[in-house]
């Protein structure tokens, strides 16, 4: 008997460490980020730095955030490449290289000297569902404040809002629904930067 149970109980765990090293479920990867038309730059831009950007926590990882009514959950079977919060900082960094007139934009690495900072606050980040497996639409919103350096007075506030409906509920069109909104999105930070930051 007590023979019967000990083999009952090595294959019990010969069974759970099966299930333990069971390839997970495939994850496809993708990314956003186009930068849109190019622009050309007038011949002494304002230096324009911008400061490190904000995300809410649930939406800045590498997985997509989506809403439906009061519930939150994330899409199953895709991740960004890399965090979204770093993916979006770079496509508005591209969108300000190519589409920029006015201003040049100080990366996050550079130390050239500036008179003017570049507030941005991402408030929403999502893809927002009306009824559980219906067609989302991507959701962003986006807080921008342009400052005077050194005397961080404000220059300029806005909040700009996009929605991109996804035309279903498939992955492949949803990612690039989110394409389209950070594009359209960063198209109208640069042209708002464009006209505040030669002002006095």
């Amino acid at each position: 008997m007590i023979r019967t149970l000990a083999l009952a109980a090595v294959a019990a765990l010969s069974l759970s460490g099966c299930a333990l090293l069971s390839s997970p479920d495939p994850v496809q990867l993708y990314r956003f980020g186009a930068a849109g038309p190019v622009a050309t730059p007038v011949a002494s831009p304002v230096q324009v730095k911008l400061r490190a950007l904000e995300m809410p926590q649930a939406a800045q990882g590498d997985r997509l955030l989506g809403i439906t009514g009061s519930e939150a959950a994330y899409i199953a079977g895709a991740r960004w490449v890399s965090p979204a919060l770093m993916l979006y900082s770079d496509a508005l960094e591209a969108s300000f290289a190519s589409q920029a007139r006015a201003v040049r934009l100080i990366g996050r690495r550079e130390l050239t000297p500036t008179t003017r900072l570049l507030d941005v606050d991402v408030h929403a980040f999502e893809t927002r569902y009306e009824y559980a497996g219906g067609a989302p639409t991507v959701v962003i919103i986006a807080r921008a404040r342009l400052l005077r350096f050194p005397e961080r007075t404000v220059v300029a506030e806005q909040t700009f809002t996009v929605s991109q409906p996804a035309g279903e509920n498939r992955l492949a069109t949803i990612v690039e629904a989110y394409d389209v909104a950070t594009r359209d999105l960063n198209t109208q930070i640069v042209a708002w930067t464009d006209a505040n930051a030669t002002t006095n």
